[in-house]
Order: structure tokens, then C-alpha cells, then sequence
């Protein structure tokens, strides 16, 4: 079992994809009659990486992306994120980038994703076995980057060679059925890679498909726990999170705000939540920054560009009710 206090190094591993996101805009607009689209720097892992860094913390990412314009904007955008790219090798052919089309939208929300023959995919094990693990201070990762091979292998070869360095594993589920074969092949990834790690996140519908029934969601949030891990927060949304540790089971409510779109509260919860947590808070201190990095994220346009810096998280915190649930 890893030493969780390795985390107060501040320096992040995160694997998983960078992309390019375009939001319609005026916010409000519908993709159908938009005219004019904002860019931005997108993809789950990216953006935890992104939100790591605007919090005064070091990640650096291992991916792929595709040998053309989007894969160099996307190179472009870690740099200006100060996200370390070393890591981040170029895939040609047929390769490319992932590309979400999305709204700035609450109802009725619309994103078209393009992942056929994704770049990040192509991430195989000689991206993972030289990685200097001893180095930095947690390994992150979201269940997108298990979807297919030879990803899937060798995130899971990283997981190992983490661990016996000594390192964390953050695992944020991060469920996208589109990335699948199928539903049952993902749960039983998941379910396999959660038994690795240490803190895993989830919200309550990609918990439930673990169990293989959403009802049996925090069952499994809490087997997962007797199981090894030392942190697993079960988000619900507008109900709040539980966070279960081997001590205790702990339910917290929400920072109220007034959202533009439903997107990037995952990820803005994660990387608030780990900077917290490398500043040596406690885990109810660090759930509360990542629901209000979450409260702040889904107010802005974007998700990379809408991470708060440390000063706006603090703001936020002193000036705004945690509600309970």
C-alpha cells in the first residue's frame, strides 16, 4: 500500500489524451446555427493536468498525439498550461487527435466527439517502461485511456511500475460507453484497474456500472475500500459526495452556483482535490476544494481555460456556502 503523504511532493504523472475542444459560441448558441466556435485545450487527462498546474502544482503527461496541425495545437496549448510534455510522443498515419464539438449549454446539452482511430490509443508500452516513476509524487489516470489496446496494457503496465516505485495510483473512472466494445469488457477493466489503486473517483452511475447495477454503486465504492484502496469519493451530483476511507464514511453536500454547461466538474474536482491534498489538508478539506473548483468550472466557459488559480479557489471557498445535500 502506497503512502498517501507522497502526494504533499506535488508532482503529478498523469496519463490519458489531450485534444482539441471547439465550443459554439456565443454560449447559448446550438451547434446547428452557430456561426463562430472558441477553442480550447479538452480531454480529461489534459485538463486534470491543466487544473494541477494553474494550482500551483507540476504534472507532467504521457500520451500520444497525431502528427498534424491539431496534434501541434494541442503540444501548443500544454506548453501555455506549463503541463510537462515530455512525455507526449507523435503518432503518424492515420492517427488522429480527439476532437469535441460542444455547447455552452445547461439544457439540452449537445457534444459531438471524434475518437475513430485515436491518437491516444496508440500509446503503447515503450511510452511507459522508461518513465522515471521514482521522480514524481502520484501516478493519475482516467478510465478513458483503458478503452483499447495497446493503451489499455500499457496504462496498466505503468500502474505496476508505479507501485513499485512507491507511488499512489489516482483513478478517476470517467466512464465513455462510445469508447468501448462493450459494456461488460469496460466493467471488467475497471473493476481490475480499480483494485490497484489508492483514490478512486467516480460519481454514482460509473460506480453502479462497476457493480454491474446502479443500485449496488456504493457497495462497490465501499468494497473497493475494504479492498485496499485509501480514498473513494462517490460523487452524486446535486446530492453531494460520500467519501469513504478504511476510518470513516463521510457525507458532504455542494457549493451552489449558477451553471452554463453540465461539462468539467470531474475534472476540475480531481485536480483540486489532489492540490489539496499535496498541501497536506485533510480528505474533507479536500473534497470541499474539488466541489468548489467543480461549482466554478461549470459556471465558465470551457474546462481547461475555466480552472481556477489558487487565489480564485480560496475566494471562493471564504465566500460561499458548502450546503449540505
Amino acid at each position: 500500500m502506497a503512502d498517501l503523504t507522497r502526494i504533499r511532493g506535488k508532482g503529478f504523472l498523469v496519463i490519458g489524451r489531450a485534444g482539441m475542444d471547439f465550443y459554439a459560441d456565443p454560449p447559448g448558441a446550438r451547434l446547428e446555427e452557430a456561426t463562430a466556435f472558441t477553442t480550447a485545450l479538452g480531454g480529461s487527462s489534459a485538463n486534470i493536468a491543466a487544473g494541477l498546474c494553474r494550482l500551483g502544482c507540476d504534472a507532467a503527461l504521457v500520451t500520444c498525439v497525431s502528427d498534424d496541425a491539431v496534434g501541434r495545437y494541442c503540444l501548443n496549448q500544454l506548453d501555455a498550461y506549463g503541463i510537462d510534455r515530455r512525455f507526449v510522443r507523435t503518432v503518424g498515419g492515420e492517427a488522429r487527435n480527439s476532437l469535441a464539438v460542444v455547447e455552452t449549454r445547461l439544457e439540452d446539452t449537445q457534444s459531438v466527439i471524434y475518437r475513430n482511430g485515436a491518437a491516444d490509443f496508440a500509446m503503447d508500452m515503450s511510452d511507459v517502461t522508461t518513465l522515471p516513476y521514482a521522480g514524481f509524487s502520484a501516478l493519475v489516470t482516467t478510465g478513458t485511456v483503458l478503452a483499447s489496446e495497446p493503451s489499455r496494457g500499457a496504462t496498466l503496465s505503468a500502474f505496476e511500475r508505479a507501485r513499485d516505485a512507491g507511488l499512489p495510483l489516482v483513478f478517476d473512472v470517467d466512464y465513455r460507453p462510445y469508447s468501448w466494445a462493450s459494456a461488460e469488457e469496460a466493467s471488467e477493466v475497471y473493476s481490475m484497474a480499480g483494485a490497484m489503486c489508492e483514490v478512486i473517483i467516480g460519481n454514482d452511475v460509473e460506480f453502479g456500472f462497476m457493480a454491474g447495477d446502479y443500485d449496488k454503486g456504493l457497495d462497490k465504492a465501499r468494497a473497493l475500500v475494504r479492498d485496499g484502496a485509501q480514498i473513494v469519493v462517490y460523487k452524486r451530483g446535486e446530492k453531494g459526495a460520500i467519501t469513504i476511507t478504511p476510518d470513516e464514511e463521510v457525507e458532504t453536500g455542494i457549493f451552489p452556483t449558477t451553471p452554463l454547461k453540465p461539462t468539467g466538474a470531474g475534472d476540475s474536482f480531481m485536480a483540486a482535490f489532489l492540490a489539496t491534498l499535496s498541501d497536506g489538508a485533510p480528505v474533507k478539506d479536500a473534497v470541499r476544494a474539488g466541489s468548489a473548483a467543480a461549482a466554478m468550472v461549470v459556471a465558465r466557459v470551457g474546462c481547461a481555460p475555466a480552472m481556477p488559480t489558487p487565489e480564485e479557489l480560496t475566494t471562493f471557498l471564504n465566500t460561499h456556502d458548502f450546503q449540505p445535500a
